[in-house]
């Protein structure tokens, strides 16, 4: 918990103070975007799969 904590207080500091690390975020080819008079959706597909990938790399790295 407690590594779980600093690693979400370091991407925070990131996010605050180095916006361009994210801005990436959403704006990937493959990422869903409709924006109509009253109406927003945002299905962002390649962006959740890239985390996703990331996110299985970096447990595998520190499960083994």
């Amino acid at each position: 918990m407690i590594i779980a904590g600093v690693i979400l207080l370091i991407a925070g500091i990131a996010i605050t103070y180095a916006p361009w690390l994210i801005s990436w975020f959403g704006r990937l080819p493959g990422d869903i975007r409709f924006e109509g008079k009253k109406t927003f959706v945002f299905v962002p597909i390649t962006s959740m799969l890239i985390v996703s990938i990331i996110l299985t790399l970096v447990i595998n790295f520190f499960s083994k």
